[in-house]
């Protein structure tokens, strides 16, 4: 089975992006026949810039997009979102990649599930 999250909103301030990846890694740990795949729209294309620092305790979303990449997750960044916030020249993490709406509809299309955060 193959599941897309689509993620809408920045990494930290509400626990969307945090919730979405929870549940990615929950599924990647208890289900082997299930893909991941994550499409970061919006404001959560931060999401995948590197060397987040965050307080002990408190999640790191950089942290669990590397394990959701580690375990085989594709990892998406929406081009016009990054570009719309000045982030086409800075790093992403490794294993996420700058995509397109056209390369979203088609991971629609080939979704078994679609869950948005």
């Amino acid at each position: 089975m193959r599941v897309l999250l689509i993620i809408n909103d920045a990494p930290y301030g509400t626990e969307k992006a945090y919730n979405g990846l929870r549940l990615a890694m929950a599924l990647q740990r208890e289900h082997d026949d299930v893909q991941i795949a994550i499409f970061l729209m919006a404001d959560a294309v931060i999401c995948a810039l590197p060397d987040q620092t965050t307080a002990n305790g408190y999640y790191n979303i950089g942290r669990m997009l590397r394990a959701v990449i580690g375990k085989g997750g594709e990892v998406k960044a929406c081009g016009t979102c990054v570009q719309a916030r000045g982030l086409t020249d800075l790093p992403l993490l490794e294993g996420v990649e700058i995509s397109t709406m056209s390369q979203l509809a088609q991971w629609v299309v080939d979704a078994d599930r679609v869950i948005t955060f």
